[in-house]
Formats: C-alpha cells, structure tokens, sequence
C-alpha cells in the first residue's frame, strides 16, 4: 500500500564500503541457492501483500483469501505488518495471530477525514481484542501532505489515550529523514518506524547495503534512545531503473540476502517489502511497482 515515485528521497546515496556479497562471485544459480536460503533460515518479518490481480485498495477482502497468504509466508517469518484497519486488511492481524505470529498493524491515515475514523476506531479494537503487538498510526502521511504534522500527532496521541494499560508500543510509518527533520514525530511515539531504500535515491547495487545503513544510521540519531523498527526496505526484480539504481533479478536478490544478514547480525527488526507481487501497483510507482515482492503474483518464490 505503500506510495512511491522517482522524487521520494532527496538525498544523494553514500559509497561506503558495506557491500555485501559480491555478485561477480555467484552463477546465477549459486545466488539462487543462497536467496532460497536466506528465505528457509526464516527472518523477522514481511510487509504482508493483500491483492491479487485485478483487485486493488477499495477492494473488500475474504479472511480466506487473507488466511491463504498467511500461511504461505508463515514458515519463514516471525511477524507480519499490516498498512490498514479497514476492507479486509483488519484479518491480517487476526489471521496472523492464528498462525502465531507477531504483527505490526498500521491505520492508514489520508486527507479523507471519515476514513481516517473508520482507520483510528479499528485500529483500537484490534490492539483491544489481542491482535496486535505495535501499532502504527499512519504511513508516510507526511511524504503526500495528506495531513498536518499536528492532525498526525493529535491521531498519535489518540491512540495512545486508548491503548493505555495495554503495553502496545504506538508508532508512525515514515521515511527516515523525517524523524530528523520533526523531533515531535519522535517525541509522540514510543517506537520508531521508519522506511529505507536505497533504490528510490538512486543508488546502484553495490553500494545499496551501505547506502541502507547509512539511513538506519541516521535514524539512529534521531530516535532519542527509543526502539526503531525498520518498517519497509527492499528492491525490485524488474520494471527499469532510476539513475544508479536498477531493476533486476540478481539486483534483488542480492539486497534481501544483504538486508536479511546485517539485520540478522544485528539484532535489527525488520519487515522486509514485500511478500507478494502486486500488479495493481504500477499505476503508483511506474512498472517497477509491480516487482518488490519475494514471490510473484501468482504466489510462488519468484526465484
């Protein structure tokens, strides 16, 4: 559900010397194993994909269908995160509690005032009913000034109010420069959560690992001690390039394999982007939109 285009990130990338696995040492089908690898050793976590083709947002959702996702990524992940409250997306957690994993549930906040309620309210009655372990209040709101920065932190503030008691971290989705540039966005929540890629600023595989840490680095600095959940990072597998950066199998293949193990080292959350191939989102992003996910649209590991 995540909005993308070639303007997303303002800064240049960094060449620093985290590169990763060296794709010039790898066949193809040695980089196949060890991206099938990475996958079975199993990691933190995914951002969950709910639609297939010819569905998009304002589709209402089955739990079926919902619960059949589920179980796919379910023996390679210990959490899943949700991008909305409302047409279905509100079985995401509840299926996911069922198969006894963790989650990350986020109310998807826009410039729809009536929606954001329907947002806000379900967002409070699955933290209520057990099903969700963080809660997120927006993404990347701020990014397509759909609200103020204090409409975001009152909804912030909201949710907090209802969740006391309940031992629910509340948090905001965004990218990593803006906990920098709004200290209130990191002063108002008690995790921070916040989107990295190295692909939207252009930066070529190489140097993509680095160019990633550098980020969390920065995020870091600005996170004031608190918890920070890396909540979306990835890469394409097709669909063309911007600047350095470029779409390709081995490309992507290489940044999950790079991501999985410094985080993994690490002891860094993350919910990796994505699980499925989703067609409708070309329309956001360009062709590339439709290409982030570790299996395809026809729900099979892409590689």
């Amino acid at each position: 559900m995540s909005y993308r285009e070639e303007s997303y990130y303002k800064s240049s990338y960094s060449q620093i010397a985290t590169q990763g696995i060296n794709l010039s040492d790898y066949s193809l089908e040695e980089l196949k194993a060890l991206w099938h690898k990475t996958i079975q050793n199993g990691f933190h976590g995914i951002c969950f994909s709910m639609y297939k083709d010819g569905q998009s947002p304002g589709d209402d959702i089955s739990m079926e269908q919902v619960e059949q996702r589920v179980s796919i990524l379910k023996p390679h992940v210990g959490a899943i995160r949700s991008f909305s409250c409302i047409e279905g997306n509100e079985y995401v957690p509840i299926a996911a509690k069922k198969y006894g994993l963790k989650t990350l549930v986020g109310a998807w906040l826009s410039d729809d005032k009536e929606d954001n309620e329907r947002e806000i309210e379900g967002l409070i009655a699955l933290a209520k009913a057990g099903h969700v372990d963080v809660a997120a209040v927006g993404n990347e709101v701020l990014y397509r000034n759909d609200l103020t920065l204090d409409e975001l932190v009152g909804y912030i503030n909201r949710v907090k109010e209802a969740l006391i008691g309940l031992d629910i971290p509340v948090g905001y989705v965004d990218a990593y420069y803006e906990f920098s540039r709004h200290p209130v966005l990191v002063e108002s929540t008690d995790v921070i959560l916040a989107n990295l890629y190295p692909y939207w600023e252009g930066c070529p595989i190489e140097y993509a690992l680095g160019h990633m840490q550098a980020m969390y680095g920065s995020v870091v600095d600005a996170a004031q001690g608190k918890p920070i959940i890396i909540t979306e990072t990835g890469w394409p597998s097709q669909g063309g390039g911007l600047d350095g950066a470029i779409a390709t199998n081995e490309a992507a293949m290489k940044y999950f394999i790079d991501t999985i193990g410094w985080t993994e080292t690490n002891g860094i959350p993350i919910f990796y982007f994505s699980s499925f191939d989703e067609s409708w989102k070309t329309g956001d992003e360009g062709d590339v939109g439709a290409y982030w996910g570790l299996w395809d649209k026809h729900e099979n590991l892409k590689f």
